[in-house]
């Protein structure tokens, strides 16, 4: 029995030792300091071909590309570039950052392509756009219409059925169906 105590008291302490432990930086977390932050050189900025990397990854290349702007509800703005050599991929821009996205197949036929770091889907069908998510599951842009998307549809007009043919007299010819067939029951 006095050895199931000691142990007990053992166990007890070694548990207090370890909260106190955890606690004390929680409680000096406020008097810490943050790092400051590395301040960019002019000469970074100024560089045309300077390198945004983040996240691990740097912006695409957008020369030689096709661009398309969307237009969104809300008032968003989206932008695809596309490479004529690379179906693969396509880069978007999205408040004001450049990310590469990657083509992944459907089986219905939209264009789907992804970038799992930031967790960005865009999916084209031809209707509209919209930018997805997939880390927060929302949607960040919908109803996106580049120019050809907005136009109108034109309807054709559609033209009346033909009259059957028409008799000498000028009235139109109505096929005879006795008063009878109209009052009985559709046989099946």
């Amino acid at each position: 029995m006095p050895t199931l105590i000691k142990n007990t008291l053992l166990a007890c302490s070694l548990a207090m030792a370890a909260a106190a432990l955890c606690a004390a930086p929680a409680a000096n977390a406020a008097d810490v300091k943050k790092p400051a932050k590395a301040k960019t050189s002019a000469k970074s900025k100024s560089h045309p071909k300077a390198v945004d990397v983040v996240a691990g990854e740097p912006e695409p290349d957008i020369s030689d590309t096709t661009t398309t702007d969307f237009d969104c509800e809300l008032g968003n703005k989206v932008t695809t570039y596309h490479n004529d050599k690379d179906d693969g991929h396509i880069a978007l821009r999205w408040k004001k950052r450049l990310h590469r996205l990657t083509r992944v197949g459907t089986t219905t036929g939209a264009k789907r392509f992804e970038n799992p770091t930031f967790g960005l889907v865009w999916i084209g069908i031809p209707a509209k756009g919209m930018l997805l998510d997939s880390r927060l599951n929302r949607q960040l842009a919908n109803e996106c219409k580049n120019a050809e998307q907005m136009k109108p549809v034109v309807e054709k007009p559609i033209a009346p059925p033909m009259p059957a043919a028409t008799p000498a007299s000028g009235e139109l010819a109505v096929p005879a169906v006795p008063p009878a067939a109209l009052d009985a029951p559709a046989a099946k």
